[in-house]
């Protein structure tokens, strides 16, 4: 499991999985200075410590780096619910809880991820193309659920629409992942 990220290691991260491409360290930091005061070699600083948790690769690119995400917000998102719902000593309580923090739109994506994935928690067969077609936008749904947990009512999750909840090199949730066995 992950630890969550510090405020700056997460502002940096916003940006990676925002940007959906590989990013340097001084488009990052261009775009961090709109908000605050920052060094270029406090964001590189940050950015090798993220490459060295393993939340991003970097290949080299001329003289810069370029650095990319390993996994989605989405999958951070729920590694975090999961950490936290498995120290519960009480977890159906602690679902119980979570369920009465959340705001009518957080409950509604919530419903659209279930119907998304019951037919494959029950073992059900592939649905026929008409209805997987249906399927997809309630998958977006989901994935938009994933995205905005933890976050304030209404807070946007600020990651494009669509985008796989498992990185190509693993999935924090599951422990194989950045940072996993920390």
């Amino acid at each position: 499991m992950p630890r969550p990220l510090g405020d700056l290691e997460d502002a940096v991260m916003t940006r990676v999985w925002q940007w959906n491409r590989p990013v340097t360290v001084r488009e990052v930091l261009e775009d961090l200075q709109q908000e605050r005061s920052i060094a270029y070699t406090t964001v590189m600083t940050v950015m090798d410590n993220l490459h060295q948790k393993g939340w991003v690769r970097r290949e080299v690119d001329g003289r810069a780096y370029r650095y990319t995400a390993v996994s989605t917000r989405a999958a951070y998102a729920a590694a975090l619910m999961n950490e936290a719902w498995s120290r519960s000593d009480n977890p159906a309580a602690a679902l119980v809880a979570f369920f009465g923090m959340m705001s009518a739109e957080q409950r509604e994506a919530l419903q659209d991820a279930m119907r998304v994935v019951q037919p494959k928690l029950s073992g059900a067969a592939e649905p026929p193309p008409a209805e997987r077609a249906a399927e997809q936008s309630g998958e977006q749904a989901g994935e938009q659920a994933a995205e905005h947990a933890g976050e304030p009512a209404g807070a946007a999750a600020g990651e494009p629409a669509g985008e796989a909840a498992e990185g190509p090199a693993g999935d924090p949730a599951d422990g194989t992942g950045p940072g996993a066995g920390r």
